[in-house]
């Protein structure tokens, strides 16, 4: 059920921002000045924090809904996610009027399961990886005729992704770098396409967590690789496998990929917090830690601007981390 070798287009993400528009918000781009001193750039930051679920997940669950014929979402929709595709699809389910089915990691956040139930979809916790998840998914959806929707494979799901990159561009004038978090790759994917397909010559960086390297790894070994998968603090990002759609559009529009400690995402978390005024999750704040970890070669004047995925953390959780 996965879409094999499909790629969005510019026009794909173009037509994603004309049908998302009336639906979610445009967020805005932040200078964050007290931080530029520590990582030694102009640093802005694109909070995708501040939309409608928290998350940038919104963006693609929607254009994927929004593009359904009535036969096709009738019955209603699947998807298995960490937590914040998990609400983007709940969300777009409950502004169509139709059932969402969500089968969750038991490793979720309590939160993101809450979230998600309060957007009115049934979750199903699951013990298993990713591609297991999935079978899953595709073994409920055919017993129920429900359309399942992946999270980083699914072309209009990146193209909603994309739209981020469009709104960059446009908004923040001379912009050389832009860092995005990297999980399964459907973020990036849509970002870097915008981006390199409307101005090329800007820097496309990927943040992934060093406990889990599989982009990392996948490109030094010039093919998917599959690694053991390991406890990260960015659940969000953690997935042992590389997608099968978003590693070719990777591998052709990413100019690098940086490996981010848990120590240095951590520090990133409690930078946005105390100087931007952002509570992001952790696979939010990988971008931030990577600077602060000095991963990534910057000039002085140089405009970056780090995507925050989400901040779908229950602050009770962070107690520790912000202490």
């Amino acid at each position: 059920m996965i879409p094999l070798l499909e790629h969005p287009t510019l026009q794909d993400i173009h037509q994603a921002r004309e049908r998302l528009k009336p639906h979610i918000k445009r967020t805005p781009i932040l200078r964050a000045e007290k931080i530029e001193k520590t990582v030694g750039c102009q640093l802005y930051l694109k909070p995708e924090t501040l939309q409608v679920t928290g998350a940038f997940k919104i963006r693609g669950a929607l254009n994927k809904a929004l593009s359904l014929s009535k036969e096709e979402i009738g019955s209603g929709l699947i998807a298995t996610s960490s937590g914040n595709h998990a609400q983007g699809i709940a969300y777009a389910a409950r502004m169509l009027g139709v059932k969402a089915t969500i089968v969750v990691p038991v490793t979720t956040p309590r939160i993101k399961i809450e979230n998600t139930q309060a957007l009115g979809a049934e979750v199903i916790l699951f013990d298993g990886d990713t591609a297991a998840r999935w079978k899953k998914v595709c073994e409920i959806a055919a017993e129920n005729n429900y359309t399942a929707v992946h999270g980083f494979e699914d072309p209009l799901v990146m193209a909603g992704q994309g739209t981020i990159g469009c709104e960059i561009l446009e908004d923040l004038e001379g912009v050389d770098t832009v860092i995005v978090p990297l999980g399964g790759g459907g973020l990036i994917s849509g970002i870097a396409t915008a981006i390199k397909e409307t101005k090329p010559s800007v820097r496309v960086i990927g943040a992934e967590p060093a406990l889990t390297p599989k982009y990392y790894q996948s490109r030094i070994n010039q093919q998917r690789t599959s690694l053991p998968l390991k406890n990260t603090i960015a659940d969000g990002v953690r997935i042992s496998v590389p997608g099968q759609n978003p590693y070719p559009i990777i591998e052709k529009y990413v100019d690098e990929i940086v490996l981010v400690e848990d120590e240095h995402i951590i520090a990133g978390m409690r930078a946005l917090a105390k100087d931007a005024k952002l509570i992001a999750e952790p696979a939010a704040s990988i971008g931030l830690g990577a600077l602060l970890a000095g991963s990534v070669k910057l000039r002085s004047d140089e405009k970056v601007c780090l995507v925050l995925s989400g901040g779908n953390w229950d602050l009770c959780d962070l107690a520790d981390i912000y202490k």
